[in-house]
């Protein structure tokens, strides 16, 4: 059987028309409707993380929810979009890349599915963090397509909505990390318990907090377009749009 992908689009994706289909799930209500999408000869789920107008901060969002619902929708492999800030040379700001690994620095966020009212407690395995065959078919189709990107990394994920201190990002840096975003955990760690594929599409917007002479927020105006353009180009070439 082939797979069903879906697609969570994170910060900065243009809204869609198609009003879509709302999940109603056993953890509540996903961010916004599902919707359908064509992606070359597929057709691909498409849901927003912080809901179509982007007002769910991200420890708001109900990550059990969102993943939930896209399986019940029958998908079988999950693309996440998830934008960061670059603390390491492996890689660049205006790039993108696929992490390989995950450190969670979040608290307080429902998850997991594990909330005691099954038999038993199932302790799912969470390493590699992110899917082997699913990441490289993504880097098989950036180098495809010519594009570059790091085919590897250590994502840290952190509470927000703040962005981190100069001091926090050293202290990442010490830890392993490549880059740092806000949204990649619990995300990852559900669908591992839902039995989904899943592998993070990293834009990297801007150098962390430390890493630049100027605001945040200028250089998020700066490599943002660059980033996603990359982002986008190497999904055509995954589902092979124009093929």
């Amino acid at each position: 059987m082939s797979a069903v992908y879906a697609i969570i689009e994170g910060s900065g994706f243009e809204p869609v028309n198609d009003p879509g289909s709302l999940h109603e799930t056993p953890w509540g209500m996903p961010s916004a409707a599902i919707r359908t999408l064509a992606r070359g000869r597929h057709e691909v789920l498409w849901l927003p993380r912080h809901g179509d107008l982007h007002t769910i901060p991200p420890h708001k969002i109900n990550y059990r929810a969102n993943l939930y619902a896209l399986k019940d929708a029958g998908a079988t492999a999950v693309i996440a979009f998830n934008t960061v800030g670059v603390i390491t040379d492996r890689i660049q700001p205006g790039g993108i890349g696929l992490p390989h690994q995950v450190i969670d620095y979040t608290w307080g966020r429902e998850h997991t599915y594990a909330d005691g009212s099954a038999d038993s407690v199932d302790h799912v395995e969470f390493d590699p963090p992110f899917s082997d065959g699913l990441r490289r078919a993504l880097a098989d189709a950036a180098a495809a397509g010519g594009i570059d990107l790091a085919k590897d990394g250590v994502y840290a994920a952190t509470q927000g909505p703040r962005l981190e201190t100069a001091a926090e990002i050293d202290r990442f840096d010490r830890d392993g990390a490549d880059m740092v975003g806000m949204t990649g955990m619990p995300e990852a760690a559900l669908a591992a318990e839902l039995g989904l594929d899943y592998a993070i599409i990293a834009i990297a917007v801007n150098p962390a907090a430390g890493r630049s002479d100027g605001s945040i927020h200028a250089d998020v105006a700066r490599y943002s377009k660059a980033a996603r353009a990359k982002a986008e180009s190497l999904l055509d070439h995954f589902f092979g749009v124009g093929a």
